[in-house]
């Protein structure tokens, strides 16, 4: 893909509040854009700030599979399932030592995985 194709792919996207194809376009040509920030219109050029920063950081970025776990133990929390909760932490013990995923973690998730001394709660 071009450029020019990229940024008019990526403004397309920003116009039509699509910032998740958005993201994966300019997740994927960080250094091509770097060249041609100021074609791209102001919503796109703050996800390309964001995540230029978070790899700059180091930082791994959460991808769709790590949100939808998030999304399950929020979900187990929400609703009181010790049981689910568990499972999920079992299998994805990973992810939750990340100090990131705290922030994506709901009220209930947060004192219950604080209660079983999964998360360390730095609220």
């Amino acid at each position: 893909m071009k450029s020019a194709e990229l940024i008019d792919n990526i403004n397309k996207s920003v116009e039509d509040l699509d910032f998740v194809t958005a993201r994966k376009y300019i997740e994927g040509n960080l250094s091509i854009l770097q060249e041609n920030l100021q074609l791209l219109k102001s919503n796109a050029r703050e996800i390309y700030n964001f995540l230029n920063e978070q790899e700059q950081l180091g930082v791994k970025l959460l991808s769709r599979k790590d949100l939808s776990i998030i999304n399950a133990v929020n979900a187990y929390a929400y609703k009181f399932d010790l049981r689910g909760i568990k499972l999920m932490l079992k299998e994805n013990a990973k992810l939750f030592l990340r100090d990131d995923v705290i922030a994506y973690l709901n009220s209930d998730a947060k004192t219950i995985l604080t209660g079983m001394g999964a998360i360390n709660s730095r609220l």
